[in-house]
């Protein structure tokens, strides 16, 4: 085996990294996932998920987790509706019956990130994951790394799996190409408690996904089972518009304002959205990496999910790509495919880049047709088929 007797770390413990760790250690492999967050707690998790099948779903089915992720996926949270400016619904596929299932090529189960990160953590031992361990800088070490992080720690690895997401601090060790900007600024919200504090939309939504769009503008809502209304704001501006908005974040009522000019023509009522204290709000420029990116294989480095090809949330395939990256990944590194580990790398980088062409494409068209002045009837058209 490749691997035998190689210590292999990987940076950050998102669904990719962690899906990539139990695969790993299913064939005895020794493997750390070195995470910045404290502990398993401390931060709250993203939005809702939908897994797909051929990746997602296929790379938990070879982790052994399928049934396990059964127990705790959403039925129905993919049901949809789309309404407009003024909270009128135009479409609502909640009635509608479907025999889509596991095994179906369309079906999409959706699952919240934080129970999906729960039941992977439980897949692997205790120490398996370093928990505040910060990424600040890696050496070379012999054929390995001598890692560094913020907390004054150390480790070597033979392999490092850069797995820390679109801000990976790893990525440059391997590349410095860019990121590009895609054109879209999102503005991410998280109202906690929302049946109390945002009860209209709440009710609306009816624990399925809520696309609102009109005139280039978007709020895409996805209801979690804790309780949290969150959603994303998404506006067509320029890339410098967040350092020239002076608008403070962290500030809800400054937010607040702006929402209010800026969707001035929409119903009063999204006011609602900014009356609660019980908030969290962050921007977020979309970025995504050019289709054509290259670079050269290492035999002790590479990298997997937003790391590698981070791109726009528009068309659900972030956590998938990442997910498959990772089966990809174990795929070349311990079925015998190849004589070293740079040969498995290289093959496996250049399966990743290409797979991610359609999918960057795809994905920067969704973003682009989604904020332009005729949106609303695009969407319509598409879910109409």
């Amino acid at each position: 085996m490749l691997l035998q007797d190689k210590h292999i770390a990987i940076i950050g413990g998102g669904p990719g990294g962690l899906t990539l760790a139990r695969l790993l250690k299913q064939q005895g492999l020794q493997v750390k996932v070195y995470e910045r967050d404290a502990d398993r707690n401390v931060r709250q998790q993203g939005s809702t998920l939908d897994l797909h099948e051929g990746t997602g779903l296929k790379a938990l089915e070879v982790a052994g987790l399928l049934e396990e992720f059964k127990k705790h996926y959403r039925p129905g949270a993919d049901k949809m509706k789309i309404i407009n400016s003024q909270m009128e619904v135009l479409l609502n596929d909640h009635a509608a019956a479907t025999n889509e299932n596991f095994g179906h090529e369309h079906f999409r189960p959706e699952i919240d990130r934080g129970p999906l990160r729960d039941l992977l953590i439980a897949s692997l031992e205790e120490d398996d994951i370093v928990w505040n361990a910060k990424f600040k800088e890696m050496k070379p070490a012999g054929t390995g790394w001598e890692l560094s992080f913020d907390n004054g720690s150390s480790a070597y690895a033979d392999l490092v799996i850069a797995s820390d997401g679109a801000n990976s601090k790893v990525r440059k060790y391997l590349t410095d190409i860019p990121a590009i900007y895609s054109g879209v600024t999102a503005i991410e919200v998280n109202i906690y408690n929302a049946e109390k504090n945002a009860p209209a939309l709440w009710q609306l939504a009816s624990g399925g996904k809520l696309f609102a769009l009109e005139n280039g503008k978007t709020i895409f809502f996805g209801p979690k089972a804790d309780g949290t209304l969150s959603f994303l704001i998404g506006l067509k501006v320029s890339e410098e518009w967040l350092a020239k908005s002076n608008i403070d974040f962290n500030d809800k009522s400054q937010v607040a304002l702006w929402f209010q000019q800026e969707f001035a023509d929409w119903s009063s009522e999204w006011q609602s959205l900014f009356t609660t204290d019980e908030i969290w709000i962050m921007p977020r420029p979309m970025y995504h990496y050019p289709t054509d990116q290259n670079w050269e294989s290492l035999a002790n480095l590479t990298m997997i999910g937003d790391a590698a090809h981070r791109i726009p949330p528009y068309a659900g395939e972030g956590a998938n790509q990442a997910l498959a990256d990772a089966l990809e990944l174990y795929e070349a590194l311990c079925l015998g495919q190849f004589e070293t580990i740079q040969q498995a790398i290289a093959s496996f980088e250049l399966k990743m880049r290409a797979r991610m062409i359609e999918i960057t494409a795809e994905t920067l068209q969704n973003t682009a047709v989604m904020h332009t002045p005729d949106n609303l009837q695009f969407l319509l058209n598409f879910f109409n088929g």
